[in-house]
């Protein structure tokens, strides 16, 4: 830690860190990012490999791109984006689920998600598993997509929330990465990476940010870490902040972990396929056949199921891809993978997850997280979006809106220390 004072320090070099530090940098603030990570990025990670890629293993699409603010950013770097149709808005391939068999699964799809909107709009916010039909044979599959969107199976999940997503159905790629794009965002600016942050003192006239490389003081801090080190305590405040503690343990990280498989002749499917492992069951993957041309395949594993994979490393995700997949082409589809990148989130220290879902009566709690303390402390990320939570565009928005906050408050002159 070369610094031991700035105007002010961001928390965290995430997409919510990035955009308000960028922000804070162009108003001519002395901002620091604090990371402790050595990249930038945070849960937006994309690797390269030579046997095709880069490969996003965290936040891979552009939701929302006709209006999600990276879309420009990415294009202003030079970064082409990729706009045919993502793979769900597409037919399933057919081995092991018939069009026929898919009709009626989208029929029931579109029932719930009318019964869900319907019940969100009582004010009772229930389990979103509520609104399953008992007995239907789709219920399995239904939960499996939750657990793909929310990181977290329907039980787990406020159905408030799940109604105030919004989302315009249109959804991009960003050729080369989505989370290059987001970390080349931050090139330029003033960063201590390597340096996790443990401590806020914000009882005297300047916060004290303790980190593993030192101490640094600040007239303001954002906090832009997951929620879930807040909730678990890796980010201690003093004065405590409990409110904050037990917003975000209502806004748990879920987890969606992806496995990248090279695949040999790959040419024998369509780019931008889609196949289901199961259609009977919760504990199943979806597996993107040769995303954007690459002669791979494009596992996603969510919920319990990633949970239970994850102790055993990618050696159990390509485990059970493999099986999963030759139920569907056959036993000698294995021997035509191998597998080469993947990221355990849920084992990551500086995430502990993928992105936020609201626990049943919690969906109020994205407010109580995002407010501001003594216009000193400031928080942002995707989970104090409202609606645009689990998503980078919703993290950096907030991020954009907190900045704008130290702003208005550096220019009023009420910096102040605490009453």
């Amino acid at each position: 830690m070369t610094r031991s004072s700035v105007e002010v320090v961001v928390v965290g070099g995430g997409a919510a860190g990035i955009g308000a530090a960028r922000k804070l940098h162009e108003a001519g603030i002395d901002v620091l990012i604090v990371e402790a990570r050595d990249r930038l990025g945070g849960r937006a990670y994309t690797v390269q490999n030579q046997a095709g890629g880069p490969f996003d293993l965290g936040c891979g699409w552009l939701h929302s791109g006709d209006v999600n603010p990276w879309t420009a950013i990415a294009e202003a770097q030079g970064r082409a984006i990729d706009r045919s149709p993502p793979p769900w808005t597409r037919r399933t391939l057919e081995p092991g689920f018939s069009r026929a068999e898919q009709d009626e699964f989208e029929r029931a799809r579109d029932a719930y998600g009318d019964r869900i909107e319907a019940l969100a709009r009582t004010g009772v916010d229930s389990p979103a598993s509520a609104e399953l039909e008992p007995g239907n044979r789709w219920n399995g599959l239904l939960d499996a997509v939750s657990t793909w969107y929310s990181g977290a199976e329907l039980e787990k999940v406020s159905v408030v929330d799940l109604a105030n997503y919004e989302d315009t159905g249109v959804n991009w790629r960003v050729v080369g990465g989505y989370g290059a794009a987001i970390a080349a965002h931050g090139a330029g600016l003033k960063t201590a990476l390597g340096a996790a942050v443990t401590r806020i003192d914000h009882s005297g006239p300047k916060i004290r940010i303790e980190t593993s490389s030192g101490v640094i003081e600040a007239d303001q801090a954002i906090v832009t870490l997951p929620s879930a080190l807040i909730a678990e305590g890796a980010l201690a405040f003093s004065p405590a902040l409990p409110g904050k503690v037990e917003a975000a343990a209502g806004l748990p990280l879920g987890l969606a972990d992806k496995l990248y498989i090279a695949l040999d002749r790959a040419e024998e499917f369509e780019i931008d396929g889609r196949i289901l492992g199961r259609t009977d069951r919760t504990a199943t993957a979806g597996y993107h056949m040769r995303p954007g041309g690459e002669p791979v395949i494009e596992g996603y594993f969510g919920g319990t199921l990633a949970e239970a994979l994850e102790a055993g490393g990618e050696a159990a995700f390509f485990d059970f891809a493999s099986r999963e997949l030759s139920g569907v082409f056959g036993a000698d589809f294995a021997k035509r993978l191998r597998p080469l990148a993947h990221h355990a989130w849920r084992g990551d220290p500086f995430a502990r997850g993928s992105y936020s879902y609201a626990k049943p009566g919690c969906a109020g709690a994205r407010a109580v997280l995002a407010a501001p303390v003594d216009d000193r402390l400031f928080f942002a990320g995707e989970a104090c979006s409202k609606s645009d939570f689990s998503t980078a565009h919703g993290a950096l928005r907030t991020g954009l809106a907190a900045a704008e906050a130290v702003i208005a408050v550096r220019r009023s002159g009420k910096t102040q220390s605490p009453k």
